[in-house]
C-alpha cells in the first residue's frame, strides 16, 4: 500500500498510512513566538490549518516552539499517542497529555501498525530527534527538520525523505538549518524515490529582529532524485 504526505507548512506534515494517520510538528493555529518575545521572532499564520482526518499519533521532532507548538497541541484529545524527544516531555505533561513516549536516538517503538525509530537530530543545544517511520510492509519515510543526519544510521532504501533543501544562516552563528549541505548525504544513505522539501515553506509571515539577519543558501549541485516542493495543504502519494 502507498501512503500520502500532506504539507501543512513550516515543519508540519500529515502522513496517512492505510490504517494510521500521523501528524508531525503541527502548527495549526495562533502565533509562533520565540523567547524573549515577539520583538525577537514572531510567526503568524494567514489562516488556521484545518485537519479533517482523525489523527492517531502526534510525532514531535523537537521541544522548541516551532515543533512543539502549544496552541496547536491544545486542539488534540489528551489521550492521543505522542512520540517525542525528552525536550518536549515536560511541555506535554503540563498540557495534560497522558500517552507520551519519549524516544532517544536509536530507540524504536511499534505503535498502531507503524515502526518508529528515533535518530540523532539537531543540537539546539541538546540533541533532538529525526525519525525513520515504516509500516508493516516496509514502506515509509525519514524526517529531520534541520538538515542533520545521524552518522549511525545504516544505508537503506526508503520511499521518501522529508528535509529542508536550503541552508538558513545567521552572522557569527553560521548555518542553523543545513538542508543544502545534507542533501547529497541523505540521497546516498536512503536512495529515496522522493525528497519532500520541508521547514522553510508554507504561508506563514515572519517578523522580528532575528528574522532580519537570516540569509538563505540553496544547494548548488544537481541531484539525482525527485525533489518536490509542495504548497501548504498540497499532497503527494508515495
Amino acid at each position: 500500500m502507498s501512503f500520502e504526505a500532506t504539507y501543512l507548512g513550516s515543519n508540519g506534515w500529515l502522513i496517512k498510512f492505510d490504517k494510521t494517520n500521523l501528524i508531525i510538528d503541527p502548527w495549526l493555529t495562533g502565533d509562533l513566538v520565540f523567547p524573549p518575545g515577539e520583538w525577537f521572532f514572531k510567526g503568524s499564520l494567514e489562516n488556521d490549518v484545518l485537519i479533517k482526518e482523525e489523527i492517531n499519533i502526534i510525532l514531535l521532532t523537537q521541544g522548541l516552539p516551532d515543533h512543539c507548538h502549544v496552541p496547536s497541541l491544545k486542539k488534540f484529545k489528551k489521550d492521543i499517542d505522542i512520540i517525542c524527544p525528552n525536550s518536549a516531555k515536560n511541555i506535554l505533561e503540563k498540557l495534560g497529555f497522558t500517552s507520551i513516549k519519549v524516544l532517544k536516538p536509536s530507540e524504536k517503538i511499534k505503535q498502531q501498525g507503524l515502526e518508529i525509530e528515533a535518530t540523532a537530530g539537531a543540537p539546539v543545544p541538546q540533541i533532538e530527534n529525526g525519525y525513520i517511520v515504516k509500516d508493516q510492509e516496509g514502506r515509509g519515510f525519514y524526517i529531520e527538520p534541520h538538515g542533520y543526519l545521524d552518522e549511525n544510521v545504516k544505508t537503506q532504501d526508503i520511499d521518501a525523505v522529508i528535509t529542508p533543501i536550503i541552508n538558513l544562516e545567521l552572522p557569527l552563528v553560521g548555518s542553523f538549518v543545513k538542508g543544502a549541505d545534507v542533501l547529497p548525504k541523505l540521497i546516498n544513505t536512503f536512495n529515496p524515490k522522493y525528497i519532500l522539501s520541508s521547514t522553510t515553506g508554507g504561508e506563514a509571515k515572519y517578523t522580528g529582529l532575528l528574522n532580519k539577519f537570516i540569509s538563505v543558501q540553496e544547494f548548488a549541485k544537481e541531484v539525482k532524485c525527485n525533489v518536490l516542493t509542495l504548497n501548504s495543504m498540497d499532497s503527494v502519494k508515495i
